[in-house]
């Protein structure tokens, strides 16, 4: 699986929302600055090439739908995120956001909370 740009990731972002639709609902969907038509349907192609989404023809038109979950992408680039810069240790991890101050320690105790509530 071939990592995604940034333009590519939003437009994935869209159309697993939508659980697929054409390029035109894709872009209305977009939460970012929106890119011209031309410039998301050539995107949509590279995912198309990349094998995240399928076209499937209606008439003259196609609709673009995933071939991959949100869950299954976040999973895989998550697990490749952890171990090209953190050591393959999600400890790590949480220590380097905590010692970034991008972690309070309320959010700590609500996945401390997490962890012992899974387990149970």
């Amino acid at each position: 699986m071939e990592k995604l740009t940034i333009q590519e990731e939003e437009a994935m972002l869209s159309i697993w929302q939508l659980n697929g639709g054409f390029v035109k609902e894709i872009l209305d969907n977009l939460k970012a600055e929106k890119p011209p038509y031309t410039t998301l349907a050539s995107t949509i192609k590279n995912l198309e090439k990349k094998a995240y989404v399928k076209a499937v023809k209606y008439a003259n038109a196609k609709r673009y739908e995933p071939l991959i979950s949100e869950a299954e992408y976040k999973a895989k680039f998550m697990n490749n995120f952890v171990g090209d810069y953190f050591k393959n240790s999600y400890k790590e991890m949480v220590s380097f956001f905590v010692k970034e101050e991008k972690l309070s320690s309320s959010e700590l105790e609500e996945i401390m909370n997490m962890i012992k509530n899974s387990k149970s």
